[in-house]
């Protein structure tokens, strides 16, 4: 069955085809691919763990490259890119019967839903042929590097450096807190072309290979044990001039449209992601599990916290699927992710503090008691700020909903029109 689809532009990109396939015939279409192609999950296998084995990226690439084949990648991206042209609800259908299956999560972030999704907006044509589709294909994975030392928070005032030199550009500097970046060939660099410009008018984004002799990298061991961040040095590092994305110096629209890509993706919005992240036993730990698992179920103080998290888990999806449909439609603008992105922060590090503070000492002592989850609770509570920090602070995220979506004044900023290399740093 074939339904016929006027064309739509949305902040999720544009779906232009006069028929498409129903999203119903699409789902039984995807049920029996996946079936015969697809391996199933293994009861018996660790998933979503918070160390990354280095097989994953191979098995990883090896699945979307199936995906690829099979007509099924990039489902939300257009087709001369290598995707296929259709909608999000697609993409939810696939998504749901892909459950039962082993998928190249690994790959959905930064790779696809934030590096792809900017490159489709702001590449060249070439670049999107190139970078897109290999992505796309499983060929190639990105990443992004963005944060630096001296400039987290304050992605604007970054130090790492390119030169202009004939028909390449020269970079030095370093980058750090970069997302499985040691898996990634090549990222999507956000760099300072023009001194005497203020901050935000100097910078450019250049596609930069990862892995080249002028450039080292080296993995950052978090306190949980997980090594999923790394930071990077370039010394006299040469990329064509061709990598350029979008003008010279306009860099910051480059980068505000990748991390608006950014906050979806964290936000649990983007389009351009395929899968769901598994556990053991198939579904996400619940606070009402670590309930039981420790007796306290049937404390009635207990059950008031559990019932107020199931309350504010529902909320947030609710958010969440409100805000993509408000984007889609045009109701919302783009800053409106940020909305998302700051429930995604907030209410699981609620979940967090419950969790841990129900689990007590067995988050500490606990070994396999409770499927050896209880044990986790604790390890995964070392790294609970970190939901409001990637993608950027709990407090940018408020300002962008001050400012951008309700339109209220701007922060007052000492550096505001002034030249970079007369703003003071440091001391």
């Amino acid at each position: 069955m074939l339904v016929t689809n006027i064309a739509v532009t949305s902040e999720f990109g544009e779906f232009m085809s006069d028929q498409l396939e129903s999203v119903e015939d699409f789902r039984i279409r995807a049920r029996a691919w996946l079936s015969g192609n697809m391996p199933k999950l293994d009861p018996a296998k660790e998933y979503n763990t918070n160390r990354v084995a280095d097989r994953e990226w191979v098995e990883h690439r090896e699945l979307q490259k199936k995906l690829f084949a099979g007509g099924f990648a990039g489902i939300c991206f257009p087709k001369e890119y290598g995707g296929q042209g259709l909608t999000p609800a697609h993409q939810t259908a696939f998504t749901e019967e892909s459950a039962p299956y082993e998928m190249p999560l690994r790959l959905n972030v930064p790779s696809l839903s934030i590096c792809s999704g900017m490159l489709l907006d702001m590449g060249s044509e070439e670049q999107k042929q190139k970078y897109l589709r290999g992505a796309i294909s499983g060929e190639m994975i990105l990443c992004q590097f963005l944060s630096e030392p001296s400039g987290g928070s304050d992605l604007a005032g970054l130090l790492t450096r390119a030169q202009r030199d004939g028909d390449t550009y020269v970079i030095n500097g370093q980058k750090c807190w970069s997302t499985f970046a040691y898996a990634a060939d090549y990222a999507t660099c956000l760099v300072r072309t023009d001194w005497d410009a203020p901050k935000h008018r100097g910078l450019s984004m250049i596609i930069v290979p990862v892995h080249d002799d002028a450039s080292h990298l080296q993995r950052v061991r978090m306190s949980d044990g997980s090594d999923e961040f790394c930071e990077e040095f370039f010394t006299d590092l040469v990329v064509p001039a061709e990598n350029l994305v979008g003008a010279e110096n306009d860099g910051w629209t480059v980068g505000q449209r990748q991390l608006f890509y950014e906050r979806q993706a964290v936000g649990g919005g983007s389009p351009y992601v395929s899968g769901r992240q598994a556990t053991r036993g198939g579904s996400e730990v619940t606070v009402a599990d670590v309930a039981r698992a420790v007796g306290k179920d049937q404390d009635s103080a207990t059950r008031e916290l559990v019932g107020w998290q199931t309350a504010l888990d529902t909320v947030m999806h609710q958010v969440v699927k409100r805000i993509t449909i408000g984007m889609t439609s045009g109701e919302y603008p783009a800053m409106a992710s940020s909305m998302m992105r700051l429930c995604h922060a907030e209410i699981p590090q609620n979940r967090m503090d419950i969790m841990l503070d129900l689990a007590g000492d067995e988050a500490v002592t606990s070994a396999e008691h409770g499927d050896g989850y209880l044990r986790n609770v604790g390890i995964q509570y070392l790294m609970r700020q970190g939901a409001s920090l990637g993608g950027g602070s709990s407090e940018m995220s408020r300002n962008m909903v001050s400012e951008r979506v309700l339109m209220m004044p701007r922060e007052m900023a000492a550096d505001r029109d002034v030249p970079f290399r007369e703003v003071r740093r440091g001391r």
